[in-house]
Formats: C-alpha cells, sequence, structure tokens
C-alpha cells in the first residue's frame, strides 16, 4: 500500500509543479506587460515586488536570464502556495528530435470520409440562412398575433 501512496504522492507532486509553472510563466507575462502599459501600480504587491526584482537583475544579466530567473521565482512561491512539499522540482526539459524536425502540432482525431462530406460549407450556409429566416417569419407571425 505504500507504493500505491508513495506514487499518489509523485504524482500529486508533478500535478502541483506543472500548475504552479504554467501559472508563473502566465502570471508573469501578464504582469510584465501590464508594467510596460504603466499599470505597475495596480499589480498585487508579490507582483510588485517580482518585477522590482526583474528590473534589478537587469542591470547585470540580459533579459532572457532575468525572465527565465523570475519565472523561477514566482514557479516556486506558487509552489509552495499550492501545498507542494520539499525542494521545487525543476522543469522537464523537452528533449530536441533526434531527427531535427520541428515538432507538429496535434489535431483532433480525424473523422471517416463519410462524415467529413456529409454537409459541406455551403449547405452549412443555406441551412443557416434557412433557419434565420423561418425564425425571422415565425417572431413576425408571433408579433401579428400578439398585437391583435
Amino acid at each position: 500500500m505504500t507504493e500505491l501512496t508513495g506514487g499518489i504522492a509523485v504524482a500529486s507532486k508533478s500535478n502541483i509543479a506543472a500548475k504552479a509553472r504554467k501559472n508563473a510563466e502566465a502570471d508573469f507575462t501578464t504582469w510584465l506587460m501590464m508594467a510596460k502599459l504603466g499599470g505597475f501600480d495596480q499589480l498585487p504587491p508579490n507582483a510588485q515586488s517580482f518585477l522590482t526584482a526583474y528590473r534589478v537583475r537587469l542591470e547585470t544579466m540580459n533579459e532572457a536570464e532575468s525572465t527565465a530567473l523570475a519565472i523561477r521565482e514566482v514557479y516556486a512561491a506558487y509552489y509552495s502556495e499550492m501545498g507542494g512539499e520539499g525542494a521545487v522540482p525543476e522543469p522537464q526539459v523537452r528533449k530536441p528530435r533526434e531527427d531535427g524536425d520541428v515538432v507538429q502540432l496535434q489535431r483532433g482525431a480525424k473523422r471517416p470520409a463519410a462524415a467529413r462530406h456529409s454537409i459541406s460549407p455551403t449547405s452549412r450556409k443555406s441551412l443557416r440562412a434557412l433557419l434565420i429566416f423561418a425564425g425571422m417569419g415565425a417572431l413576425i407571425v408571433l408579433y401579428k398575433y400578439l398585437a391583435q
């Protein structure tokens, strides 16, 4: 039973880490954009402190390094706030593909050919126009009925 519990703990730890990392990246980017647009004073105090540290670091390092470090700091803070215990796990680095090709985005599952071509785009437009026309006709009849 301890293996199962340990497995669940590891899974939830990585889940917390993934959520914390995603939120940290999104929040820091948003804060940075708001600060650049003149909204620094409207940011929460913790965001202001992260951005202030980011700006100070820009004097000694380039923007990419300072941004990475700032996101790392926000990530660590979020990880502990979300209940993560112990050292903050390092985010998994994506390995480049061996064949050197760019990874393609996944699309939804393909439908069978019969389902894809059952309703053409032009018939969808015609159907929408017909439904709008029928709805307008029904509203006119209802209005005349209620007006009497």
